[in-house]
């Protein structure tokens, strides 16, 4: 952005075309609060919106001095507030934001009330906003070895260099410093992620960042100086370090819908996409290359990867019916129809008797299976093809997480969020048995891990996932019940009872009429 000159200018239009505040975060303070609020350069506190702190609840006389404190007239009102009790550093911080989105700040920039970060760096800080930040940070990392100048001790410097290069290479992130308390934030940014849910402690920040990351927002560092002088550190440095990784974990784990955790769920993060997946070792690579008679009638219920699987069958001769809760758009080759999947289908839609159906990881997302397996039984002829699939509840890696208490309801997955009833291999089985269908088949199939690998960019990422595939795959196919991630189930449509009626009695009666 160019020399002082230019950082004063954008820095002064930003106040110009936005109520700008300061935050200021205190604890404890009693003998910095007063200097850092003097540090504010008198241009900038004219132009600010307000100026608010926030006591913590502190042992000392924090507030009691900043509420004496020397405030011109000309500057920005300034007000003081304290905690009932204590909410720690990240209760704090929410509090601090929740207040400035009601009182219609546009920008909000947190200092700390120990002096620890510069005021006089206020500029840099709001500069950004002018060409398109979503949130800026103070880095103390920009520049190199800056921070031991300024006093940081030498485990602090290593310890903050290592900690937010496992926090980059989890987010995939490239910034320079994550543990900065010099932090300003767009409000319409912040309306936007759920940071009421953040850790009241430390780590509040890193949930911020994370967050920040997965809504795509544009986060800019700028450096400023360090300083360190006498004020006292309430951060356990081991506890902060483990809860940060466990943080940055958490959320990589979410992108593989291994674990859940709503206040990561966020933006292009919390899309519900039931992508089809291409693998050829994938469900869906399976089912889409079924070798169909063409001509048949095929009924498909439910899920938008049934709908794309069946388009391909369309494509190749198969008269196609599909069947969904939401509103479905016609294709060329499918008739659709919106159909309350829950209730009787037949009433909804221009029921007849098919020769195939599609119950692709559908039946789970039903209130009453039973009664969709009944339905589906009612939909095909005799000796007609049921393809049902489902999430494996017994799958070997579920089977460990519950073995020591998680249970984690996710965005997609065998944990679907959104899923009714979870099902092992033997009661799927049963579930259609009970119906009356016959199991021909049962093919297992594993997590999707080639189609997951094709977002990490590097071929030898790219070969080690593919590898991975193949096995899982392997021993999906070798034992379904355990291995199996997927499970789907090729039936058949039997005589019931019903259809044995007139056939039985009808050669066994003397007048050759059902007997009355």
């Amino acid at each position: 952005m160019g020399g002082g000159k230019t950082t004063e200018n954008l820095a002064l239009k930003v106040l110009e075309e936005n109520r700008v505040a300061v935050f200021i975060v205190a604890y404890n303070a009693e003998k910095h609060i007063e200097s850092v609020l003097n540090r504010i350069p008198g241009w900038v506190a004219e132009k600010l919106a307000e100026v608010y702190v926030i006591d913590d609840h502190s042992s000392d006389n924090t507030f009691g001095v900043a509420e004496l404190a020397d405030w011109p007239k000309s500057n920005a009102p300034f007000r003081i507030y304290r905690t009932p009790y204590n909410q720690g550093y990240g209760g704090n911080q929410r509090l601090g934001y929740m207040y400035a989105i009601e009182r219609g700040i546009d920008i909000v920039v947190l200092l700390h009330g120990d002096g620890q970060y510069a005021p006089e760096f206020l500029p840099s800080i709001l500069a950004p906003y002018a060409e398109g930040a979503d949130a800026v940070f103070g880095s103390r990392f920009m520049s190199g070895f800056g921070p031991l100048r300024g006093g940081m001790p030498f485990y602090k410097w290593v310890g903050n260099r290592i900690l937010t290069g496992i926090q980059n290479f989890f987010l995939k992130t490239k910034l320079s410093e994550f543990h900065s308390g010099y932090r300003s934030y767009r409000t319409s940014a912040l309306k936007c992620l759920p940071f009421q849910c953040n850790s009241p402690w430390f780590d509040f920040d890193a949930d911020i960042i994370i967050q920040l990351h997965a809504a795509g927002m544009k986060i800019v560092e700028v450096p400023v100086p360090t300083f360190y002088g006498d004020e006292v550190c309430h951060v356990n440095g081991p506890l902060y370090a483990f809860r940060c990784i466990k943080a940055v974990v958490k959320y990589r784990l979410m992108q593989y819908e291994i674990f859940y955790d709503p206040k990561y769920d966020i933006g292009k993060a919390c899309a519900r996409i039931a992508a089809v997946k291409t693998a050829d070792t994938s469900l869906h690579h399976f089912v889409s290359t079924l070798s169909l008679e063409p001509g048949s009638k095929l009924l498909d219920i439910g899920g938008d990867n049934g709908h794309v699987i069946s388009a391909s069958h369309a494509q190749r001769g198969i008269e196609v019916t599909g069947i969904d809760k939401s509103e479905c758009r016609p294709e060329n080759g499918i008739s659709r129809y919106p159909v309350d999947l829950d209730a009787i289908w037949s009433r909804q839609y221009p029921a007849q008797k098919y020769d195939l159906a599609f119950a692709l990881d559908s039946i789970e997302h039903l209130r009453s299976p039973e009664s969709a397996a009944r339905q589906l039984f009612e939909c095909l002829k005799n000796g007609g093809k049921l393809y049902a699939s489902t999430g494996n509840v017994a799958y070997l890696p579920l089977r460990f997480m519950f073995l020591f208490g998680f249970f984690n309801y996710g965005r997609r997955g065998i944990l679907d969020s959104t899923h009714f009833r979870l099902f092992t291999l033997g009661s799927f089985r049963r579930l259609f048995r009970n119906a009356g269908f016959r199991v021909d088949e049962v093919l297992g199939f594993g997590p999707p891990l080639r189609d997951l690998g094709k977002s990490t960019g590097s071929f030898y990422s790219i070969w080690i996932w593919n590898l991975l595939d193949r096995i899982c795959a392997r021993a999906a196919r070798f034992w379904p019940g355990l291995f199996g991630y997927q499970i789907l189930l090729v039936c058949t449509r039997t005589e019931a009872a019903e259809d044995l009626m007139q056939p039985t009695f009808k050669c066994n009666d003397r007048d050759g009429e059902l007997p009355q």
